[in-house]
C-alpha cells in the first residue's frame, strides 16, 4: 500500500458509507442508538476533507489523519474505536509503503489496540467479530505471498462472514449488550461497517496494478 492507494481506500470507503448510511443506520435502530450510518458518515467525509490539505510522507500518514479526524468528529462509540484502528495502523506504516505482511501487522496491531479500548473480543457481536477474521485472512495471505489484490479480496469476504456471524449471536458489549437476548437475530451495524470497509479496500487494491507482494 503506497500513498496514493491509502487516499483510494478512505475516499473510497466515504463513498460508500454515504450510499449505504441508511442500511447502516437501520441496522442500528434496530439494537444501538440509530445513529451509526450517518455517524461514520460524517466521520468519513471529514477524513477526506482533511486528507486534502494533507501532504503526507507515507501512506502510513494517510491513515494516521484519517484516525485522528474520526476520533475528533464521529459522535458515540464509533469515532474512538475506528480512529484508533486507523490511526494505531497508520502508526505501523510509517516506515514507507507496505505490502501485504506489513498491512497484515499494522491491522493487527489496530485489532489489538481496539479490543483493549473496547474490552470486546470474538463473539461479544461487536466489530471484532469482522475485523478479527479479516486481519487473520490478510495475515494468512502474506504467508503465500499471495498479492495485494488477492489478499484484501480473501479479508473482504471473511469480513462479510464474520459480520454475519454476529445475526445469532447475543450481544455482550456496547449499547446492544443492554437488550439481552432480544438482541439476537439481528446483524451487528458494527460488523456490518467493518465488512465494508474492507470490501472497498479489495475493490480500490484490485484497481491498482501496481499492489505489492507479500511483505514487499
Amino acid at each position: 500500500m503506497d500513498i496514493d492507494l491509502a487516499r483510494a481506500w478512505v475516499r473510497a470507503i466515504a463513498e460508500a458509507i454515504e450510499a449505504d448510511k441508511e442500511r447502516l443506520t437501520r441496522l442500528d435502530a434496530e439494537i444501538g442508538d440509530g445513529d451509526h450510518g450517518n455517524n461514520m458518515d460524517r466521520g468519513f467525509s471529514a477524513a477526506v476533507q482533511a486528507l486534502d490539505t494533507l501532504t503526507p510522507g507515507t501512506a502510513g500518514d494517510v491513515l494516521v489523519k484519517t484516525g485522528t479526524t474520526l476520533i475528533s468528529r464521529v459522535g458515540g462509540a464509533s469515532g474512538p474505536l475506528y480512529g484508533t484502528v486507523f490511526r494505531t495502523a497508520g502508526k505501523r506504516l510509517a516506515a514507507g509503503d507496505a505490502g501485504v505482511a506489513d498491512l497484515a501487522a499494522a491491522l493487527g496491531a489496530g485489532l489489538d489496540s481496539v479490543c483493549k479500548l473496547g474490552s470486546a473480543q470474538v463473539g461479544d457481536k461487536t466489530m471484532v467479530d469482522a475485523l478479527s477474521p479479516a486481519v487473520d485472512a490478510l495475515s494468512t495471505a502474506a504467508d503465500s505471498e499471495s498479492d495485494l489484490g488477492t489478499a484484501t479480496a480473501a479479508a473482504a469476504e471473511a469480513a462479510d462472514k464474520g459480520a454475519q456471524s454476529t445475526v445469532p449471536l447475543q450481544a455482550r458489549k456496547g449499547r446492544a449488550s443492554y437488550l439481552g437476548p432480544r438482541s439476537v437475530g439481528h446483524l451487528d451495524p458494527g460488523a456490518a461497517s467493518t465488512a465494508l470497509i474492507f470490501r472497498v479496500l479489495a475493490n480500490v487494491a484490485a484497481a491498482d496494478p501496481d499492489a505489492p507482494r507479500g511483505g514487499a
